[in-house]
């Protein structure tokens, strides 16, 4: 029992390394859409953006970038996708932090391996919402994409789904797995497992008896009950 669950906080941890890397590549990735303009040979250019800036490159190599000019400026979902991304890094670095607490097999924060699996249970449930937000952001950008691009009275420069985007969806997979993974590894331990730990830490020469049904119920009652 002790080995699977050491074996999925292990996964976990890995898989929301790799998701929160995943996203840190995704947020400044500059192909989240690309069009291609055609025209004569000197003037034909691919245009690509994310969420902070607009390039443009020619069939001379030659490219040029310019950031958004201002945040009120652009539209609502380009702004919700920001905020979405930023919470999405700051959800994976505390989760990342939680389940390295929270690990069984870590020194950090002691022995009480109870607290430590409450903690590391916070720590799936940050991968979850890191995965979300993600997964939220970059299908939303993605669906104002191809809804302009299938829009025939559209009449601005049409994109399509860039590199940026499907880099986000495997972000938000990963931590999602990681998350699901560090959940199903902090299950509540069984009656007969926390009387071992109870035993485990019993000071020695003490005698370890668990409670009975008769003892736990009169443990509700104070002294002053009897008088």
């Amino acid at each position: 029992m002790g080995s699977v669950q050491l074996v999925l906080e292990v996964l976990a941890l890995v898989l929301g390394f790799l998701g929160w890397v995943l996203l840190g590549v995704s947020l400044p990735n500059r192909y989240w859409r690309v069009s291609t303009v055609d025209g004569s040979v000197i003037t034909t250019s691919t245009i690509y953006e994310n969420l902070w800036m607009s390039c443009a490159t020619d069939s001379t190599g030659v490219h040029n970038c310019r950031e958004f000019p201002s945040l009120l400026a652009l539209s609502g979902y380009i702004q919700a996708c920001r905020a979405l991304m930023i919470a999405s890094i700051v959800m994976g670095m505390f989760g990342l932090i939680s389940t390295l607490v929270g690990m069984q097999c870590s020194k950090i924060g002691g022995e009480n391996y109870v607290l430590k699996g409450r903690i590391a249970a916070v720590g799936g449930v940050f991968f979850i919402l890191q995965s979300l937000c993600t997964m939220i952001a970059v299908s939303w950008y993605a669906s104002n994409i191809t809804r302009e691009f299938y829009d025939p009275l559209y009449d601005g420069t049409k994109y399509e789904i860039g590199e940026g985007l499907y880099i986000g969806w495997s972000s938000g997979t990963l931590a999602l797995i990681g998350g699901c993974c560090l959940l199903c590894s902090c299950k509540v331990k069984s009656k007969e497992e926390k009387v071992l730990y109870l035993h485990h830490h019993t000071p020695r020469g003490a005698v370890f008896t668990p409670p009975t049904a008769s003892q736990s119920q009169c443990s509700q009652y104070g002294r002053n009950a009897y008088v």
